[in-house]
């Protein structure tokens, strides 16, 4: 698959022992580190759509720490070499990764899992909620030519 520009991937191993599991998800000292501004836990429940949205100055860092999400994103951006380009990636249970958005791409998902999926994001500013960096679309937009429904075969 060829990636969106900016879009980075860092597969992550989960390292179980006698009392539980760990995984490492984003350090200082990773190559694709780009700055800190706030963590944050999000959820969604099964079958829901979250989607579509950028940030014009964000990095997020994502990874599904429970259940499983269908990740979706697509470069709207003019200048980008990858411009209309739509990438897609499943997160979670079964594919430890996260997942690095550049700014000014949308990006959304849906639960794929039976389960509520359990998301943490890291990003490069934090939140502010009287000048949000957050544009929005519908998540069934005809602008992203991207379909949540399920495939079946």
């Amino acid at each position: 698959m060829d990636l969106i520009a900016g879009v980075r991937l860092k597969e992550l191993q989960m390292i179980p022992d006698q009392r539980g599991r760990l995984m490492e998800m984003l350090r200082v000292d990773d190559e694709i580190f780009t700055g800190f501004g706030q963590v944050y836990l999000t959820t969604t429940l099964p079958g829901v759509v979250k989607a579509w949205h950028l940030h014009k100055k964000q990095t997020d860092n994502v990874v599904c720490v429970s259940g499983m999400i269908r990740l979706g994103i697509f470069d709207p951006r003019q200048d980008s070499p990858s411009k209309g380009l739509v990438n897609e990636f499943f997160l979670g249970d079964f594919g430890h990764r996260l997942v690095q958005i550049p700014p000014g791409v949308y990006h959304g998902w849906k639960c794929i899992s039976t389960s509520e999926a359990l998301i943490i994001n890291t990003v490069t500013h934090p939140y502010d909620a009287q000048d949000p960096d957050e544009y929005r679309l519908e998540a069934h937009s005809d602008e992203i030519p991207f379909d949540w429904d399920q495939v079946d075969g």
